[in-house]
């Protein structure tokens, strides 16, 4: 077995020995939502990476989904570097023709990140619309994401330009009657938030690399869309309990935790004034050299 999972295994089990009780809360359904719906998730890298890992917001969005007692299916439609343009042309194959009862649309980043070979404002507000009333005209129902930020600091050139297509997006849900996941809203407020220090990787907060997310950041967005879904505040509350001890969630570079492992470690770091990171390098440290000892 691997020295650090041996560490990661023998810290928790000394730090917590009983988990926050799973509420057995139901629903019959959030905006229309019922068990046995597929959604397709629209989108970029962030969206591809929000399929792929564990704990990428896809998958979130599904568990809070489950802890209210819906099962739904999620249909992956998210390709890297992918502009509006490029979502527009492959849409009637990636999400029309797989029949979803929902989509989730979550297009901008690569428009504006791109510069020259991004889509300025005009074509995006007709791509998104055309993608909207495709689906729409299909019978499916849609939901529209602002786009996040490209870096962690609204007042860069890329995120000023991104204002005005997020307005679009927000103005067109309210002409076509879409749900909103304001993301954008929620990142510019959780990255100023004093909380998540121990996990910043080279100053950012919700993101490995200011773009694409970390677990915080996917979160985020998978909260945006339960909340756009219509969960309430207890709601959310029971969703992130169930989040906290889904598997693999939390990157530790040889190995992944889940959230409420993570911050069992975390607190015992903190009395031992150490980074996470810290305390765990120690002590696999010495459990090496306790080990060359046998």
């Amino acid at each position: 077995m691997n020295n650090l999972f041996i560490v990661i295994a023998l810290l928790y089990a000394a730090l917590t020995s009983t988990s926050v009780a799973e509420s057995n809360s139901t629903t019959t359904g959030c905006a229309g939502l019922k068990t046995g719906d597929k959604i397709a998730f629209l989108g970029d890298s962030i969206t591809a990476q929000g399929f792929d890992n564990a704990g990428g917001y896809v998958w979130l969005v599904i568990s809070g989904l489950e802890s209210l007692g819906l099962k739904v299916t999620p249909i992956p439609a998210g390709v890297s570097g992918h502009t509006s343009k490029d979502m527009l042309v492959r849409l009637s194959k990636d999400v029309i023709a797989k029949k979803p009862d929902w989509v989730t649309i979550s297009c901008g980043v690569n428009d504006v990140w791109h510069g020259a070979m991004g889509v300025e404002l005009a074509a995006y507000k007709a791509n998104l619309k055309a993608m909207v009333d495709q689906c729409q005209a299909a019978g499916i129902r849609v939901m529209l994401l602002t786009a996040t930020m490209i870096g962690e600091d609204q007042s860069n050139a890329n995120n000023q330009k991104l204002v005005a297509y997020n307005e679009a997006v927000r103005i067109l849900a309210q002409e076509k009657k879409c749900l909103l996941a304001d993301l954008n809203a929620r990142m510019q407020v959780a990255v100023k938030s004093p909380e998540r220090s121990d996990l910043v990787d080279q100053g950012k907060k919700l993101t490995v690399d200011g773009v694409h997310m970390n677990y915080f950041g996917n979160e985020m967005m998978a909260e945006g869309v339960l909340i756009a879904f219509g969960f309430t505040d207890d709601q959310l509350k029971i969703a992130r309990n169930k989040w906290a001890d889904l598997a693999n969630t939390m990157n530790l570079g040889t190995m992944a935790v889940s959230y409420r492992e993570y911050k069992a470690l975390e607190a015992a770091a903190a009395k031992r004034k150490q980074s996470v990171k810290g305390m765990v390098d120690a002590a696999v440290a010495k459990t090496l050299a306790d080990l060359s000892k046998d």
